[in-house]
């Protein structure tokens, strides 16, 4: 699994990929109306080229729930991008509280590092007697 910052900087690329899916879909379907008297739509399916219009309206009904669920995966992102945020060493730990922590872990660490070279010489003793008896015993 990633670290913490991976993972808000993963969230946060994909809200930033949102951002622009939800720009693209209020661009690409949003319905043509003018915004004053004097303002005219162009009716046009297809441009000079032969490419396809850039504006395809939807049905109101479809475009207001497009809008809708686009607007609750950007929350249900953001509220990620807060959990993960929470998750982070910050502002409630001190830089004393921080070093304190990490002198206790160096503790932690070297008692199991002396635990484990224990074990690895009770290995070696153990080996040692097994490969004693074992040359010990003769054929019949």
């Amino acid at each position: 699994m990633a670290d913490r910052l991976t993972q808000l900087q993963d969230a946060v690329d994909q809200l930033a990929t949102q951002f622009l899916a939800s720009v693209h879909f209020v661009n690409k379907h949003h319905e043509l109306k003018t915004l004053s008297p004097k303002d005219s739509i162009r009716d046009t399916k297809k441009d000079d080229d032969g490419a396809p219009q850039e504006v395809d309206p939807l049905p109101a009904d479809q475009f207001k729930a497009g809008q809708t669920e686009l607007a609750q995966d950007l929350i249900v992102k953001e509220q990620q991008i807060e959990y993960l945020i929470s998750m982070l060493p910050g502002l409630e730990n001190s830089e004393n509280d921080q070093e304190k922590r990490m002198k206790e872990l160096e503790e932690e660490l070297k008692v199991a590092e002396e635990e484990r070279q224990q074990a690895l010489k009770e290995k070696e003793e153990v080996l040692t007697k097994l490969e004693g008896i074992i040359r010990s015993i003769k054929r019949p």
